[in-house]
């Protein structure tokens, strides 16, 4: 049953990621990653402070969550943007994926305690 409920997750959120990354215009700054990893911290915020049911926790925090962020493309990002010569927007890129998505887990963290 476990497995089940984070491949469901999972499926959703990759999905959904594909789907913010069509909407989301990544031509000059990689938004799409700073949006996915900003609402997916909100989101694991909201669960891990207000969900206590266990398949609930493996559906939204390993399986949603899981799929929908995406450390991996944020990383990729903010060295392909320091290799095309745009240090300042890496530097942009990794600060504000880290700020901004430990401010939506703490906004997450207030709201639901």
């Amino acid at each position: 049953m476990e497995i089940l409920l984070i491949s469901i997750g999972g499926a959703v959120g990759a999905v959904l990621r594909y789907v913010v990354g069509q909407l989301i215009d990544n031509t000059s700054f990689p938004w799409a990653t700073l949006v996915v990893n900003t609402l997916g911290s909100f989101i694991l915020g909201s669960v891990i402070f207000g969900v206590s049911d266990s398949d609930i926790l493996l559906l939204v925090s390993v399986g949603f969550c899981g799929a929908f962020t995406t450390f991996s493309s944020f990383s990729f990002q903010t060295v392909s943007l320091w290799e095309q010569g745009e240090q300042r927007d890496a530097f942009m890129n990794a600060l504000g994926n880290l700020t901004v998505s430990l401010l939506a887990f703490g906004a997450a963290w207030l709201l639901i305690s």
